[in-house]
């Protein structure tokens, strides 16, 4: 499996204030990671960090020539006004190749394709002209996956991503990203606080307390001292 990104004893912070300490993980080729911990943890600065939105104050990442070409495909927290985006999902779908389109004022049709191809790859060709507003929360989470998937299929960076979802719609898109890691190869990264669920789907798991408690698999994980206040002594049992 090639090297996507290598973080290595990196902090981020703001106003000379560190939130993220020496943490050190690699990303590669069909990785499923999840990174879970407490609010003020640190998640949501490491994921800015990773996607060059901070600079590290210290250590370094390293991005492989192949994920810097092809790119990170990124969907956030949703919001209440995200939401309610009047636009039809064709179009937020196509937005993910903004990056690729650069100056040019229309998208090619090498782009049109290529939304075209991953809202069928979802499963909601049909939605195609619907109102993203009128979706259900379960559709509007496949319609931004195709989103990201648009601006990449190296690597997926998913901020808590089941918030708002129904149980049923939580199992789907479970089932929809390990479809995409196993046969397709697209490396995952996760933030999440759904831990019972996640031990049974990503295969490695970093646990952030501003410093790291624990980096490794996931069968060593439910069995360290970090994962006692998360998991009860069934969860590895059934690991």
């Amino acid at each position: 499996m090639g090297l996507l990104l290598r973080c290595e004893h990196v902090d981020f912070g703001y106003e000379n204030q560190d939130a993220v300490i020496d943490v050190s993980l690699e990303v590669n080729t069909g990785d499923y990671i999840c990174i879970v911990g407490e609010n003020g943890s640190g998640k949501s600065t490491l994921m800015k960090g990773i996607l060059g939105l901070l600079k590290p104050t210290a250590g370094h990442i390293e991005v492989s020539e192949e994920l810097k070409r092809a790119g990170i495909g990124y969907l956030p927290q949703q919001t209440e006004v995200q939401k309610d985006f009047p636009a039809t999902v064709f179009e937020v779908v196509i937005s993910g190749c903004l990056g690729k389109r650069g100056n040019r004022p229309f998208y090619s049709a090498k782009e049109r394709e290529a939304a075209r191809a991953n809202l069928e790859r979802l499963g909601i060709g049909e939605l195609r002209k619907s109102c993203f507003r009128e979706l259900s929360g379960g559709q509007k989470q496949r319609v931004l996956i195709a989103r990201a998937l648009c601006a990449t299929d190296k690597l997926l960076v998913l901020d808590e991503p089941i918030t708002g979802l129904d149980p049923s719609a939580i199992q789907d898109f479970y089932q929809l990203i390990r479809k995409l890691n196993r046969e397709e190869n697209v490396a995952i990264l996760m933030v999440s606080h759904d831990v019972a669920n996640i031990v049974h789907h990503a295969d490695k798991i970093l646990h952030l307390k501003q410093k790291p408690l624990f980096w490794g698999n996931m069968r060593d994980y439910v069995k360290s001292q970090a994962a006692r206040e998360f998991l009860g002594d069934r969860e590895e049992d059934n690991i």
